[in-house]
C-alpha cells in the first residue's frame, strides 16, 4: 500500500511539472521556431483559457511588442494568458492572448494600461474581472456581498428574478416563456409580494356576500371574440402602474370604477380615477402601500368618493413629494360633489368627486362573469400567488 502511494505521489508531481512546462512552452521557443508538440500544448492552453470569461487585459493592462511579464495568471484554471502584441503574432496563432485581448488591446491606437493595481494586491476580491478591496460591499441581484479575507460573503435571500429558474422554465413546454424584467431585478421574493401586490385575503363578509342573480347564457350564445376596448372605445382606461407600492387593492378598484362610470354614463364622465386618493385617504383598516382590502375601497368610493387621477396624481409624480403617500391632500363630505380643497395638482382645476353604488359579488360561474363583462364592463377579481 505504501509503495502504491509513493508511485501515485510521484505521478502527480510529474504531472504538475509537465503541465507547468506546457504552460511556458509557447514563450520558451525562439521566435519563429515551433514544434508539433508546441502546437498541441497551445491548443490545450487555449481550451483552458476559454473557460475563463474575465477581464484579464482590462485589469492587467496592454503592452507593446513582446513582454513576457505582461501576463495574467488565471489561478482557478491553472493557465497563463498574455496581453502583449506578441501573443497575437506568428504561428501557431493567437493562442496565448487573454480572452478580452481583442476588445481591449487589439486596436490601432497605442495600447493603454489599466488603472487597476498590478500585480494584484494580496487581499481583496474579484468579480467579473474587476478588483474590489477588502471590506467592499456590493449588490449582486437582491443579495448583499462583502469581500472578507479575499472571499465574497453574500446574504442568502431568494431573488424575484432568478436566471436558473428562467432557464428551467424556458427549457420546458409550459406554453409561455419567462424573461428578465429589469424593474423586478434586485428585488427579493418577499419584497415582490409586499411591494408589487398588496390586496389582503377576502374578508368573511366578502366571502359570505350573496351572489347577485345572473342571467347567464349558454356558451354558444356568446360571440367568438369580445374585447371591452372594442365594445367601448375611449371609455376603457389603461391600467395605472403601482410601481413599488403594495396597493393593488386601490389601483384595481379605481380602474374598474373609472371604466364602469364611463360605460354607465355613456361617455359623459370618462376621467380616470385617483388610486392615490384611496391610498392616502382611505385609512380605516387600510394600510396604504402596505396592503388593504377591496371591500373597504368600494365602501370608501360609495361614502366619500374620489377625484380624478389628473386632480390627485400618484405620489411619485413630480407634482407631489414622495412623503405624500401618507398624507391625504383632499377631504370630502357626504352629499357634496366637490372636495373642500383644490386639487393637489395645481394644473388641474376640476376637483369633482366620483362615487359608486354598493359593490356586489358576481357568480364564479364562467359564463356569468362573461355576461357581466359584456353588459356592464370590467370586473375585479382576486388571485392568490405562490412562490415557484
Amino acid at each position: 500500500m505504501w509503495l502504491k502511494s509513493q508511485i501515485l505521489l510521484l505521478y502527480c508531481i510529474a504531472s504538475e511539472v509537465w503541465m507547468t512546462k506546457q504552460l511556458d512552452s509557447r514563450r520558451n521557443f525562439p521566435q519563429g521556431l515551433y514544434s508539433v508538440e508546441d502546437g498541441g500544448s497551445a491548443k490545450w492552453n487555449r481550451l483552458k483559457r476559454s473557460l475563463y470569461q474575465g477581464r484579464s487585459c482590462r485589469v492587467r493592462g496592454c503592452c507593446t511588442g513582446r513582454n513576457d511579464d505582461c501576463n495574467f495568471n488565471i489561478i482557478s484554471k491553472a493557465a497563463i494568458c498574455y496581453c502583449d502584441q506578441f501573443c497575437a503574432s506568428d504561428s501557431p496563432g493567437p493562442v496565448d492572448c487573454c480572452a478580452d485581448y481583442w476588445d481591449v488591446c487589439d486596436h490601432p491606437i497605442e495600447p493603454t494600461r489599466s488603472d487597476e493595481p498590478w500585480p494584484p494586491p494580496a487581499s481583496g476580491c474579484y468579480k467579473d474581472g474587476r478588483y474590489y478591496g477588502e471590506g467592499t460591499i456590493i449588490k449582486d441581484n437582491c443579495n448583499s456581498c462583502k469581500c472578507f479575507q479575499s472571499l465574497w460573503k453574500c446574504s442568502k435571500e431568494v431573488c424575484l428574478v432568478r436566471q436558473d429558474l428562467i432557464q428551467y422554465i424556458n427549457s420546458g413546454d409550459y406554453g409561455w416563456k419567462a424573461d428578465n424584467y429589469s424593474q423586478f431585478w434586485g428585488m427579493t421574493v418577499e419584497g415582490g409580494f409586499k411591494k408589487r401586490l398588496g390586496t389582503f385575503p377576502p374578508s368573511h363578509s366578502l366571502l359570505n356576500m350573496k351572489e347577485a342573480p345572473g342571467n347567464s347564457l349558454p356558451e354558444e350564445k356568446f360571440p367568438a371574440f369580445f374585447a371591452a376596448t372594442y365594445a367601448w372605445p375611449e371609455w376603457i382606461h389603461d391600467p395605472l402602474d403601482q410601481r413599488s407600492c403594495g396597493a393593488s387593492w386601490a389601483f384595481s378598484t379605481a380602474s374598474v370604477a373609472a371604466d364602469r362610470i364611463a360605460i354607465h354614463s355613456k361617455g359623459q364622465f370618462t376621467d380616470n380615477l385617483s388610486a392615490q386618493n384611496l391610498v392616502s385617504c382611505d385609512t380605516r383598516n387600510q394600510h396604504g402601500c402596505n396592503g388593504g382590502s377591496i371591500d373597504g375601497a368600494w365602501r370608501y368610493l360609495k361614502t366619500h368618493g374620489v377625484v380624478s387621477y389628473a386632480c390627485y396624481p400618484s405620489f411619485w409624480n413630480d407634482h407631489l413629494e414622495a412623503s405624500g403617500e401618507n398624507h391625504c391632500y383632499v377631504s370630502s363630505e357626504y352629499g357634496k360633489n366637490y372636495t373642500n380643497e383644490p386639487c393637489p395638482n395645481a394644473l388641474e382645476e376640476s376637483n369633482q368627486l366620483y362615487r359608486c353604488a354598493s359593490h356586489y359579488r358576481v357568480s364564479s360561474k364562467e359564463t356569468d362573469i362573461m355576461k357581466e363583462i359584456m353588459d356592464k364592463g370590467p370586473v375585479q377579481g382576486m388571485v392568490s400567488l405562490e412562490d415557484d
